[in-house]
């Protein structure tokens, strides 16, 4: 299976775990930028070149020798399950794509006939039920996680917990996960470890936050979007994630981590 989702500075400084909606576009820049002293032109997904992608042929080779003889310094960044669903509906489901479409094709229309939820529109910026819809949607990403119907969980809104644990079922092992809600913390953790071509100072970097404006505006508090029915299916979809990660189940008001991560919870969990 190798490592899906992995990402390497060429320079071979540091290997990242790419976990959906975690703050990816700005790791991704931060190491394209540590190698090249630039950032790169665009979204940092699209790029063909210039970092070690395990997408790419000629990448996974490098990648394996170097994750399996752990030769640098290995991490990965979460996020708490109730925003990060929150921001997958807004940005995947309601929003256009930055190719102009409607977010894999038929999906959308999909889910308006089958689960009865709004999007807003075609441009995603009309006025809707955004708590109905939302609901309706965590009833959409919990069938396809539990039973894959309609369709195969998609990896904005599978578990974090499955993206983390395939890098150490194969072979690696992290030195570091970390918080998106305390970024400059965990990142400045990862970079105080190691010796890049280019320094990177956190305070001069911006946020590549490539999924805002592409869908409606979030017009409530996160926990209004939860009742009770709704955090149990969060509960039933993403137990894992809260108790792995630290993350409060019992408030949707509060994103902060309640505890400190252990990573060799972690590895003992997700290496089977």
């Amino acid at each position: 299976m190798g490592f899906p989702g992995t990402w390497m500075t060429e320079s071979e400084s540091m290997v990242y775990r790419v976990v959906p909606k975690c703050a990816c576009s700005t790791i991704g820049q931060i190491m394209y930028f540590s190698d090249h002293g630039r950032f790169f032109d665009g979204d940092i997904h699209d790029a063909k070149d210039g970092m070690h992608k395990w997408a790419f042929g000629p990448s996974q080779e490098p990648i394996s020798t170097n994750v399996r003889n752990h030769n640098s310094f290995s991490f990965t960044c979460v996020r708490n399950p109730y925003t990060r669903i929150l921001s997958s509906f807004f940005d995947k489901i309601c929003g256009i794509q930055r190719n102009g479409k409607r977010y894999r094709g038929n999906l959308v229309p999909t889910l308006i006939y089958n689960y009865g939820i709004e999007v807003g529109g075609e441009d995603g910026q009309g006025d809707f039920d955004q708590v109905a819809s939302f609901r309706r949607f965590l009833l959409f990403a919990r069938d396809t996680i539990r039973w894959r119907r309609p369709m195969d969980p998609d990896i904005h809104w599978s578990a974090m917990s499955g993206h983390v644990s395939t890098f150490i079922a194969n072979g690696g092992r992290y030195d570091r996960i970390f918080w998106t809600e305390k970024f400059n913390d965990g990142m400045q953790g990862v970079l105080s470890n190691l010796d890049t071509p280019h320094k990177v100072a956190l305070s001069e970097i911006p946020r590549f936050n490539e999924s805002e404006g592409h869908g409606p505006k979030r017009k409530h508090p996160v926990e209004d979007y939860f009742d009770d029915l709704s955090m149990h299916l969060v509960y039933e979809i993403y137990k894992q994630d809260f108790d792995l990660f630290k993350y409060d189940f019992e408030d949707p008001a509060n994103k902060m981590p309640i505890a400190e991560i252990d990573l060799d919870e972690v590895h003992a969990k997700l290496g089977d």
